[in-house]
């Protein structure tokens, strides 16, 4: 069995903060930085501290060290102390007047910027999202993905990024970057299990400044991973950044074709072109009979864009390697890109590519 995140958290979990009087583990205590876990089962994390207590922390470095070392499976393992970045704080997020822009904008170095959308949570659009951004990549892309989905924000998880993004004057936000994609979300800025408690007026301006003020570099695309519905993150990104198209993800079930319909007239509304649609849970086939059934229906996406004249994307299965891949932080069109079940997505690229829109 291949080592997973889960597992290493886990060994990290049994340390404790020799310096924090409230008996937490290195974890919770939002210490661990940066883990990555390789497919070569190599680890690498960061352990940031205030640097005048290094002697302290030093023997639980060692010890975080050798725990992941006896984890059946690792491969090489590296643990680096580093200090805290006290003198560049995160960047204030609260909304700006200043930072507002007037109407739509395009992003300096970005040439276009597509929305993935859902009418109704739990159809799997951060994950088409993640695995889009993958294949893009795949392609020659340079490619950018934020994480709009300021209540459930999972692309962090999906893509295998931790720690917090550095801000060398306060203002400017550096982005993370891993399997060939620059990413940003506010899943960074907080702790796991932080709940984001805001009114419409900071989510508008949280998106604007990750928008704006986010070094994103020079990319053929910015997708932008939005919360399900037809809200303020939604009204907000069309309003204030140029959008070259949406693309619709539903599953075929009728209530989630209810609510997808919504979010098309929404873009309708707004002005942005649809781009296609995505039918995800499109069929399921048994691992161990090969009986294919197609649990949440089947064919209600293709009839749907067949009515609005756009393009159906693509019909990607339910299946539980592209779940055990996006949980395990490498997308299935990078852990298993040859797959019958990364194809769906490298799919999806080509067809946007092909339509100009990247």
């Amino acid at each position: 069995m291949s080592l997973t995140r889960e597992q290493v958290l886990d060994a990290l979990k049994t340390l404790k903060d020799p310096v924090s009087a409230q008996d937490q583990d290195i974890v919770s205590a939002g210490v661990v930085r940066a883990l990555n876990v390789g497919d070569d089962a190599s680890v690498r994390f960061v352990i940031e501290i205030d640097p005048k207590r290094a002697d302290a922390w030093e023997p639980v470095r060692a010890e975080a060290e050798a725990k992941i070392k006896a984890l059946p499976g690792v491969g090489t393992v590296s643990a680096v102390l580093t200090a805290h970045t006290a003198p560049t704080p995160p960047p204030d997020l609260k909304p700006s007047r200043a930072a507002e822009p007037t109407g739509p904008q395009k992003l300096p170095g970005i040439n276009h910027i597509i929305a993935i959308a859902s009418g109704k949570g739990g159809v799997g659009k951060s994950t088409v999202s993640a695995n889009l951004a993958c294949a893009l990549a795949a392609e020659g892309k340079r490619v950018g993905l934020l994480d709009a989905d300021v209540y459930g924000p999972s692309q962090p998880r999906m893509l295998g990024v931790s720690g917090r993004p550095a801000s060398p004057d306060g203002k400017t936000i550096l982005p993370m970057r891993n399997h060939g994609v620059t990413m940003m979300s506010l899943g960074l800025m907080t702790n796991d299990d932080q709940a984001v408690v805001w009114r419409g007026p900071m989510l508008m301006g949280a998106l604007q400044q990750m928008l704006n003020q986010v070094q994103w570099g020079a990319l053929d695309v910015l997708l932008v991973d939005l919360p399900p519905g037809t809200g303020d993150v939604q009204m907000t990104l069309a309003q204030k950044a140029h959008l070259d198209g949406a693309v619709i993800v539903s599953t075929p079930q009728d209530v989630a074709l209810l609510d997808a319909r919504k979010g098309i007239d929404m873009f309708n509304q707004l002005g942005t072109p649809l781009l296609g649609m995505i039918e995800n849970m499109s069929t399921h086939i048994c691992s161990k009979c090969g009986h294919e059934e197609h649990v949440f229906g089947h064919g209600g996406v293709a009839s749907e864009a067949e009515k609005l004249g756009v393009p159906l994307l693509a019909e990607i299965p339910l299946h539980l390697d592209i779940r055990l891949a996006a949980d395990g932080g490498a997308p299935i069109v990078v852990s298993k890109p040859d797959s019958a079940q990364a194809e769906g997505f490298r799919t999806v690229a080509r067809a946007l590519i092909a339509q100009g829109v990247i």
